[in-house]
């Protein structure tokens, strides 16, 4: 069970607000072959949310509607969703670029085993979560054996062209500290993860990404329980820098969970921080609303976007 999280809205994080959108990142739902511990969605195998039907076909208006330049796939794992594949087929007939966030030991499991080559014929952009380049620190994050199966994940993905120079085909890693602190340089550590992931194991990849941990749902619960929640949220706030602000993702995304209701970005879903304005705006929404320069949702969990180097679903943001 997760302990009880202080509440992090009463923040005295700038206020911010939206510019132009061109990145719909969609959850498609909870349910994940893995339980990591960073895993800030609570994501596992015994989740059942899913987005219905009738959101997933909606999808392609939205991107239609406002010249959306990349779909961003996310979970869960989200290839679990019987209509991931059609979802990436439509938005890839629309020319918009499609980012899979996977966790590359699905590409292991019964029924996926054709779903890097599905990835690669579509042209998917895969962000796969690889905390380390050593098989101790990456199975005590995200479980026994996961580090050879993303091994393995990884290869099979090089063999279809995936991080080779050339093919038009990229892979990019996501790091996540293991415990209550900030990222390395992203630059540095990228340099020692292709140094060794090659050396090793031949593997190579386009770009690593440092991405803070955020302090909610299931990393802040086990926070609270090993009593450093607010040493975490002062180192948070003691290196927040404001050249970052200008960089954050909820600038130019829009998150949308599975039931389809609308966010500034994947941290305030979890914690139903809903896009500010009147009702709760839905998926449906975006087939005439117009956000742009509308508020964004803050609170104090912002300043992990914001501190040392900054981190967003693309990495850090000054690296």
């Amino acid at each position: 069970m997760l302990a009880t999280l202080p509440l992090l809205e009463a923040t005295d994080f700038p206020a911010i607000r939206r510019g132009t959108l061109d990145t719909l990142q969609v959850n498609l739902g909870y349910k994940c072959n893995q339980r990591c511990l960073h895993c800030h969605v609570n994501a596992g195998p015994t989740r059942t949310e899913m987005m219905s039907d009738e959101l997933c076909d909606l999808i392609p208006e939205i991107l239609t509607r406002h010249q959306i330049k990349q779909l961003d796939i996310t979970g869960g794992a989200p290839e679990m969703h019987p209509r991931f594949r059609d979802v990436v087929r439509a938005a890839h007939a629309l020319g918009v670029q499609v980012i899979d966030r996977c966790n590359l030991t699905i590409l292991d499991e019964p029924g996926h085993e054709n779903t890097a080559a599905f990835l690669a014929e579509h042209g998917v952009m895969v962000v796969a979560s690889m905390p380390c380049y050593s098989a101790d620190n990456v199975d005590k994050q995200r479980g026994d054996g996961v580090f050879d199966k993303s091994i393995k994940g990884l290869q099979e993905l090089n063999a279809l062209g995936y991080g080779v120079d050339g093919s038009g085909l990229t892979l990019n890693l996501v790091y996540n500290p293991q415990g209550a602190s900030l990222p390395p340089n992203q630059q540095s550590l990228e340099a020692d993860y292709k140094r060794e992931l090659l050396a090793h194991f031949g593997i190579v990849f386009n770009q690593l990404f440092t991405v803070a941990n955020m302090p909610i749902q299931r990393f802040g619960s086990t926070l609270i329980s090993k009593g450093q929640f607010h040493d975490y949220m002062d180192l948070l706030k003691a290196n927040y820098a404001s050249a970052n602000l200008k960089e954050v993702m909820c600038r130019s995304t829009i998150s949308v969970d599975y039931e389809g209701s609308l966010y500034d970005c994947d941290f305030n879903q979890q914690l139903g921080l809903r896009l500010p304005g009147e009702g709760t705006p839905n998926l449906r929404d975006l087939l005439h609303a117009d956000f742009t320069n509308n508020p964004i949702h803050i609170a104090d969990h912002c300043y992990g976007c914001t501190a040392g180097q900054g981190s967003s679903c693309g990495g850090a943001l000054n690296d």
